[in-house]
């Protein structure tokens, strides 16, 4: 390995070590501003997670959501949720994964569509998504009123470790993925006001 590409290396491990999420190839070539292409990036990976392994580190640089980022290895996930865990610990909400879900599935999908799905306002569901940023807005629909449609984020992909929605799992997977600890804390807040009452709020967006 010659200097120049170790400086080159050293660069995408800083790039994708100082961001808070995935990062795309083409992000870090724009970055670095040397004429790397995407294939070396995704070259220099293989090199550092080679390195990784073989210096026995306790991480590697993931492609999820379309992009790189440093995780740890599995073997290390059972200490990492005993010492990330809160003092307090409460029930995930069954109406905001049951929502997940059907966005997920389903998208674009409207408010109305899920409720016509669950049988209840998802008001409460669609707006904490929303403030968690795992769903945004993709448009409006057709229909009467155009009201507002909802898809998952690259943060959803990035939150449960997917490359893309090509790789989402049965729905009884990923209920088993939130009842991580980790999501839970994530979709629920200590600020939440009472979950029964905010379920059967009215109002769509319209």
């Amino acid at each position: 390995m010659t200097e120049q590409e170790h400086i080159v290396r050293q660069k995408i491990e800083a790039v994708i070590f100082a961001s808070e999420e995935a990062v795309p190839a083409s992000f870090i070539c724009q970055v670095l501003e040397s004429g790397v292409s995407a294939a070396e990036v995704d070259d220099a990976v293989n090199a550092l997670n080679a390195f990784y392994t073989q210096s026995g580190r306790a991480f590697r640089i993931e492609s999820i959501a379309e992009g790189y980022r440093f995780m740890t290895i599995p073997a290390l996930a059972p200490l990492l949720r005993k010492m990330l865990a809160p003092k307090i610990r409460r029930k995930l909400s069954q109406s905001v994964l049951e929502v997940l879900a059907v966005i997920a599935y389903q998208q674009p999908v409207s408010r109305s569509d899920i409720q016509h799905i669950r049988g209840v306002s998802p008001d409460y569901a669609v707006n904490k998504l929303l403030e968690r940023g795992l769903i945004d807005v993709r448009g409006r629909a057709a229909s009467v009123g155009k009201p507002l449609l909802y898809g998952t984020t690259k943060e959803f992909l990035d939150f449960f470790h997917l490359s893309s929605l090509k790789d989402l799992p049965k729905l009884r997977e990923i209920r088993e993925l939130a009842r991580d600890k980790d999501i839970e804390n994530f979709l629920m807040s200590s600020g939440d006001n009472n979950e029964q009452q905010g379920e059967y709020e009215k109002g769509y967006d319209n």
